[in-house]
């Protein structure tokens, strides 16, 4: 199977969970992804824009970047991140993410619920 990119669900969404500014997300609708995986997108974050601290229970998140340079808050510990880098959340931890600049951080995201 291939998915156009065409097929992707497009959104903007603004202080995406209570972060900064405006995040532009590109994920497959729900249809064409397995039983388990709740998100499979890409999410553009401009430069000095976020994602809140959000906690994450019954899943796990894996932020792959694939461009730019983010600031995380891994459950509490603050951390930079950048090109191949991959941010692991799950069993009820916490994190957020910012663009550091000065261009977009860009990253895969996947979420699976637990099994």
């Amino acid at each position: 199977m291939i998915l156009r990119d065409n097929e992707r669900i497009r959104e903007t969404r603004v202080r995406m969970r209570g972060g900064e500014g405006e995040t532009r997300v590109a994920y497959l609708p729900p249809a064409a992804l397995a039983s388990h995986v709740r998100l499979l997108g890409e999410i553009v974050i401009p430069a000095g824009a976020s994602i809140g601290n959000h906690v994450h229970e019954g899943e796990t998140e894996w932020f792959l970047i694939l461009s730019g340079r983010g600031g995380v808050n891994d459950d509490g510990r603050p951390e930079e991140v950048g090109p191949g880098d991959v941010v692991v959340t799950g069993g009820g931890a916490a994190h957020g993410i910012q663009s550091l600049g000065p261009g977009d951080l860009r990253m895969v995201a996947v979420i699976a619920t637990d099994a």
